[in-house]
């Protein structure tokens, strides 16, 4: 019997695994949290499947996502970055993306971990929606617009809310999984 997947996933297995194996699925690790928040905000503007195909890529050219690294990269790192076919090269994200982790840095100091922070806009646990259609996800909340502006005036940068919805989404802090998809819990 074939499983039953919400239908932005059927494109091909890469997207059906990250749909059984990651979408939706809560994430309270800081440094999964930020591995997300890289990848949603290099994905601002363009299809997550295109992301989706460059994630090694982009692992391998930032340090495997380690934010302590990132926060500390130099100009001629940039560079390097910007020849590096296998990534999106805009130079306003991966400026944003080394900015965004000195930020999610004073953050952890503030809070003691990014995860605490980051989920206690939804009440520290999983809200879990229950559309019947793609057409009743929705793009925001009134939650992504909060965390967004909060994330905005903390200096964060290419984290607006429709992509601060897509990164709840992926690190579980909504489950909008179809009704009869085999991953609603």
């Amino acid at each position: 019997m074939e499983l039953i997947r919400c239908g932005w996933c059927e494109k091909d297995d890469l997207y059906r695994k990250y749909h059984d194996d990651e979408w939706g699925k809560p994430v309270y690790g800081d440094e999964t949290i930020f591995e997300f928040l890289v990848l949603e905000s290099f994905q601002a503007g363009l299809s997550w499947y295109t992301i989706l195909n460059k994630r090694e890529n982009f692992r391998n050219a930032f340090d495997n996502f380690n934010y302590k690294k990132i926060a500390k990269y130099s100009e001629s790192k940039v560079e390097e970055l910007m020849q590096n076919s296998g990534i999106i090269r805009n130079r306003l994200k991966i400026l944003a993306t080394i900015n965004n982790a000195q930020k999610f840095m004073e953050v952890q100091k503030e809070f003691g971990s990014f995860s605490k922070y980051i989920w206690s806009f939804v009440g520290g646990k999983p809200i879990v929606n229950h559309p019947k259609t793609l057409g009743e996800v929705p793009a925001t909340t009134e939650i992504s617009d909060t965390l967004a502006k909060d994330l905005k005036k903390r200096g964060f940068k290419f984290l607006g809310s429709t992509v601060v919805y897509a990164h709840m989404q992926a690190t579980g802090m909504v489950c909008d999984h179809l009704v009869d998809c085999h991953c609603k819990n």
